[in-house]
């Protein structure tokens, strides 16, 4: 049995297949996924999991060198954002409108679906390299 923090088999698996400048987006249950972009279900009721801690779990494993957050968290969930500058102290942050967000999301190699339940609870990884 795996012995690192996500056991998720689908999830270790597209963790594990990033490349530097991959993507990997998270979020809330009503984020709209391309049928052409893989989803990773996590949503088991509302708000479980929440979306802060699937990305804690994620970024356990996955080096991470830039996030990506819509623009219109910073007005409709700041304690969101709040959470998650805690979470990436010293990693770039970029604002992109949520409407591009949603686009760019084709790009992702998969999007990992949260019960979380709070507006604009969406982010976007960009893997980096270890060494």
């Amino acid at each position: 049995m795996k012995k690192t923090t996500v056991i998720n088999s689908d999830l270790s698996r597209v963790i594990s297949q990033m490349g530097h400048f991959d993507t990997l987006a998270i979020g809330d249950a009503g984020m709209p996924v391309p049928a052409t972009t893989e989803k990773i279900d996590l949503a088991v009721t509302k708000n479980l999991p929440s979306f802060i801690d699937v990305v804690m779990n994620i970024i356990s494993e996955l080096e991470v060198q830039e996030i990506i957050l819509a623009n219109e968290i910073r007005t409709n969930n700041p304690s969101q954002l709040t959470a998650i500058q805690k979470l990436f102290p010293d990693t770039k942050i970029s604002f992109i409108a949520h409407e591009d967000m949603k686009k760019d999301l084709k790009d992702a190699k998969a999007f990992v679906r949260t019960g979380e339940m709070s507006p604009f609870s969406n982010i976007i990884l960009v893997s980096g390299v270890t060494f």
